[in-house]
């Protein structure tokens, strides 16, 4: 049985060429431009964005806890007097980053409180 011709000598380096090349250009045409991600990448994409909703959903619970205490308006003007990057460790130390079934705070609840806490208007 005979090979096609395109099988045979050089049209067959040629065909393997192409094949790798076609090959190449796919993967690097599909990671760069086509959204292609590895599972370790998608994993971890994933797992920020899980992160990201917690904090997201948690925060106007933390604020709700904040604004009903006893001491809302003394604890807020206490809040605006610490220093920026210490009012996540003031609203954990208050407990109100604590939520329902926890026993520790979430730290970036807690800042994500402060941020919302320190735009807030109060009448």
């Amino acid at each position: 049985m005979q090979l096609p011709p395109i099988l045979q000598g050089e049209s067959l380096t040629r065909l393997v060429q192409g094949v790798f090349v076609g090959f190449a250009a796919t993967a690097i045409i599909g990671f760069t431009w086509g959204g292609w991600t590895l599972g370790k990448t998608a994993k971890e994409m994933a797992e920020q964005r899980a992160a990201t909703a917690v904090v997201a959903a948690l925060a106007p619970i933390c604020v709700d806890k904040f604004r009903h205490s006893g001491e809302a308006a003394t604890n807020l003007i206490e809040l605006k007097k610490v220093s920026v990057w210490q009012q996540g460790t003031f609203i954990t130390k208050g407990g109100w980053a604590t939520m329902p079934g926890s026993a520790a705070a979430n730290s970036a609840v807690a800042e994500a409180c402060a941020i919302m806490l320190s735009g807030m208007w109060w009448r």
